[in-house]
C-alpha cells in the first residue's frame, strides 16, 4: 500500500501505539521523559555511525521508531492531569456534602430531565488550590441562573466519582469521560451557587458568541426541527435536538452531516476561494488570500466547539490551503498523517474519541478506495459523473466506518448510498444559505422569503431522511461484533483492497486467511456463549428484571410495563447483543425461580413468601414493607440482593440489618448488576 511505503506513517503508527498501550503500562511522566531521551540518544547515534557501520545503519530505523513509541507514551502521561499532586482527586473524597469550592465553566453540555449540565475545571477547595476536570451539575428544581462559558463560580456541591456500567454490556461512560480527564461529577443546588467572576479566552469568547448566534436563530421563524438541525450543521450543536430525528438520521445513514467536519469545512474553504477570486494574482495577494482563509477555517472551528473532527478538518484543510499557495503537489496522505501527529501531540485523549476515530479512517478509505470503485464506470455525462462521485465516495467513507460503526452502534443503514445521493448536493444549498442567514441574522433582521427557503428545504431533508429511515427493513440492528472481530474486520478489508490493486496468488492467499480467521473468531465466540449459563438481576429504577441464559437463549422474568416494551429496553437489549443471545420467552417475576442450580426468591411489593423455602438467593424488588431479621430467622438466605426498583432508604436499613446478620447484602443501586 502506497501509504505505508511512507516513512511517516511507520512514526505515526508507532506513536499512537504508545498512546494507546499507555493505560496499560501506566507511565509516569519522568520515566517517560527518560525513555524519549534514551530514545532520542540511540537515534544520534545510530545516525552518526550508520555511514561507517553496516548494524548502525540497519537500527537506525528500529531506533526512530521505537522513540516514535517513547514519545507516545510521554504525550498520554504528560497529559495525564490524575498524575498532577494538585489534581482535585487527592483531597475530594466520593459524597462528600456541602464542601466549599471555586470552579471555571469551560463547557456546556446538553442537558438531563433534572439538571443542567458543564464541564468545568477546579480551581480551588476549601481555599486549597487544585486543578482537574469534572462535570458540573446544577438542579432544574430551582429558578435557573445564567452561567456564560468563562465563568468562575463558587460553589458548595456534593462529589460522585464516575461509576462503572451498571448492567451487563453496557456502554461504560465512566471510561469514556476518564479518556476525556474528566474523573468525576459535582452536583450543586441553584442556591449553592454564586457568579464570582470570569476568565477572558478567545475559546470562551466564541462559546458564548455561539449562543448568542443560537438565540438570533431562534427569533426567526424557522421551525423546531428545523433550528436544531441547522444549528447542528453551521454550529456542531446537537444539545436540543429531539431523540426521535437523531435516531432517523443514524438509520438513514446520515448522521455524519451532523457532525461537523471535512464535509462543512471543505464547503467553506470553496465558497471562501469563490469570494476570494476578484483578488489579484500575486505573491503578496495570495498569501493574504492564505491567512484569511486559515483564519476563518480555524474561527469556525472554534465556533463550532472544536470537536475532534472538525480539529481534524480544519488542519487538514489548513496543510491544503498553504500547499496550493505554493504551488506544490500536495500529498493526500502526508497531510493526514501528519495532522494526525500534531493533533495528538497536542491532545492525545483525542485517539479515543469516537468522532476522531470515524473522521480519520472514512478519509482515509475515501484516499484507498474511491479511485478503485470510480474505475469501475466512468460516464460520460457530467451530471451522471458528479451523482457517481457521490456514490463512490460515500460508499468507501461508509466501508471504512462500517466495522467501527457496528462495534459502536451494533447497527448499519442498509441504504446510505440513496440517502447521500440525495441529501450532499441539498446539503451544500442549506449550508450556503444557512450561513447567509446566520450573517445576517447578527448585522440586521434577515428577510422573511430568505428563511423560509431554508426551512422548505430543512423539511424536505428531514422528511426525506424520516422516510428513507422507516424501511426497517433496510437497517440492520442488534449486530454482535467484539473487539477481535473489528480489528480483524479491517484486516479482511485492506488485503482484500491489496489484491483488487495488484492481483496476484500471495495477496488473495492473504485475504482469504483472514476472512476464514474472522469466521473462526465469530464461531469460537458464539461456542463459548453456547457452552455458558448464567442469571442476571439487573439494576433498572422503575420495574424489575431478572434473566436466565443458557447457551444463547435467554428467558426474561419482568413485570408488564418491562415485558410490553422490552425491545426498546437499551439495558436488556446490550446484553443480547453483547452474548450473541436471542430472547425465547417473557415471563411475569414468580415468587420462586430455579435459575443455574439456585433456588430463588423474589420478594415483591406485597411482602408475601412461603415460610418453609430456604433459598439460596433472596431478590427484595418494589419496596416492600419487612421485619427482615425475622426473614431471615426463617428463611435463611446466603445472599440477599435488592434492586434498583427499592427505595434507597430501604435498601439501607436492610443493608445495615444484614450486616449485623453477617449475611452478604448487594444492592445493585449502588454495585449494579448481580451475576450468577
Amino acid at each position: 500500500m502506497k501509504i505505508l511505503q511512507f516513512p511517516l506513517a511507520k512514526i505515526t503508527l508507532w506513536f499512537v501505539f504508545g498512546i494507546l498501550l499507555f493505560p496499560s503500562l501506566k507511565t509516569t511522566p519522568p520515566i517517560a521523559f527518560i525513555l524519549t531521551v534514551s530514545g532520542f540518544c540511540l537515534v544520534l547515534l545510530c545516525y552518526i555511525f550508520k555511514s561507517k557501520i553496516a548494524f548502525y545503519s540497519s537500527l537506525f530505523g528500529i531506533a526512530v521508531l521505537l522513540n516514535s513509541f517513547f514519545i507516545g507514551l510521554s504525550s498520554a502521561s504528560i497529559h495525564k492531569e490524575n498524575y498532577s499532586t494538585n489534581h482535585f482527586s487527592k483531597y475530594l473524597n466520593e459524597v462528600e456534602n456541602g464542601f466549599n469550592a471555586t470552579i471555571l465553566l469551560t463547557e456546556k453540555l446538553k442537558n438531563t430531565q433534572k439538571n443542567y449540565r458543564y464541564v468545568a475545571e477546579f480551581q480551588s477547595i476549601q481555599k486549597k488550590k487544585v486543578n482537574g476536570k469534572i462535570i458540573f451539575n446544577i438542579t432544574k428544581k430551582e429558578k435557573y441562573i445564567s452561567l456564560p462559558i468563562g465563568s468562575i463560580l463558587f460553589i458548595k456541591g456534593v462529589y460522585y466519582k464516575n461509576k462503572k456500567p451498571f448492567n451487563p454490556n453496557q456502554f461504560d461512560y465512566g471510561n469514556y469521560l476518564e479518556h476525556k480527564e474528566i474523573y468525576g461529577q459535582v452536583y450543586s443546588k441553584t442556591n449553592d451557587v454564586k457568579i464570582i467572576g470570569s476568565q477572558s479566552s478567545l475559546r470562551y469568547y466564541f462559546s458564548n458568541y455561539r449562543e448568542k448566534l443560537i438565540t438570533n436563530l431562534k427569533k426567526t421563524s424557522l421551525s423546531e426541527n428545523s433550528l436544531t438541525v441547522v444549528v447542528a450543521l453551521l454550529l456542531g450543536q446537537k444539545h436540543d435536538m429531539s431523540p426521535v430525528i437523531m435516531k432517523e438520521y443514524q438509520a438513514a445513514g446520515a448522521v455524519h452531516i451532523l457532525a461537523v467536519s471535512g464535509l462543512h469545512v471543505g464547503i467553506i474553504m470553496y465558497f471562501l476561494l469563490f469570494l476570494l477570486k476578484p483578488m489579484p494574482n500575486t505573491k503578496r495577494a495570495n498569501w493574504i488570500k492564505v491567512i484569511l482563509i486559515i483564519l476563518t477555517l480555524w474561527a469556525f472551528a472554534l465556533l463550532a466547539g472544536l470537536s475532534p473532527s472538525i480539529v481534524r478538518s480544519a488542519t487538514m484543510f489548513s496543510f491544503l490551503t498553504v500547499g496550493m499557495n505554493i504551488k506544490r503537489t500536495v500529498n493526500i496522505y502526508h497531510t493526514l498523517l501528519v495532522s494526525m501527529l500534531l493533533i495528538l501531540l497536542i491532545s492525545p485523549s483525542f485517539i479515543y474519541d469516537i468522532g476522531f476515530q470515524l473522521s480519520y479512517l472514512a478519509v482515509f478509505f475515501i484516499l484507498l478506495l474511491q479511485p478503485i470503485l470510480k474505475s469501475i464506470w466512468k460516464p460520460k455525462n457530467k451530471i451522471l459523473n458528479y451523482f457517481w462521485d457521490i456514490i463512490t465516495v460515500s460508499t468507501a467513507a461508509q466501508i471504512g466506518v462500517m466495522p467501527l460503526s457496528i462495534y459502536y452502534f451494533h447497527q448499519f443503514p442498509g441504504l446510505f448510498f440513496l440517502t447521500n445521493m440525495i441529501v450532499l448536493p441539498l446539503l451544500s444549498v442549506i449550508m450556503a444559505i444557512g450561513i447567509l442567514v446566520l450573517v445576517l441574522s447578527v448585522i440586521g433582521t434577515v428577510p422573511h422569503f430568505l428563511v423560509q427557503i431554508l426551512d422548505l428545504l430543512l423539511k424536505i431533508m428531514n422528511n426525506f431522511i424520516h422516510t428513507i429511515a422507516s424501511f426497517d427493513s433496510f437497517t440492520f440492528q442488534n449486530i454482535p461484533f467484539t473487539k477481535e472481530m473489528l480489528w480483524l474486520f479491517y484486516l479482511m478489508i485492506v488485503t482484500l483492497i491489496f489484491w483488487i490493486k495488484k492481483p496476484n496468488f500471495k495477496r488473495i492467499s492473504l485475504a482469504l486467511m483472514c476472512v476464514i480467521l474472522l469466521q473462526v473468531v465469530f464461531i469460537y465466540q458464539k461456542k463459548e456463549v453456547n457452552k455458558s449459563a448464567e442469571g442476571i438481576v439487573f439494576n433498572q429504577k422503575k420495574g424489575s428484571i431478572i434473566s436466565e441464559r443458557i447457551g444463547n437463549n435467554v428467558s426474561l422474568f419482568a413485570n408488564d410495563s418491562i415485558r410490553k416494551n422490552i425491545h426498546e429496553n437499551v439495558t436488556f437489549q446490550s446484553y443480547l447483543v453483547g452474548n450473541f443471545s436471542d430472547l425465547k420467552n417473557k415471563n411475569n417475576i414468580p415468587d420462586l425461580l430455579f435459575i443455574n442450580s439456585k433456588k430463588i426468591v423474589v420478594i415483591d411489593s406485597t411482602g408475601i413468601y412461603n415460610p418453609t423455602i430456604n433459598p439460596d438467593i433472596l431478590i427484595i424488588t418494589q419496596s416492600p414493607k419487612l421485619n427482615l431479621e425475622r426473614l431471615l430467622l426463617t428463611l435463611k438466605p446466603k445472599v440477599i440482593i435488592a434492586d434498583g426498583s427499592n427505595f434507597k432508604t430501604y435498601s439501607k436499613r436492610w443493608e445495615e440489618t444484614c450486616r449485623k446478620q453477617k449475611i452478604p447484602f448487594h444492592n445493585t443501586h449502588e454495585k449494579g448488576f448481580y451475576k450468577f
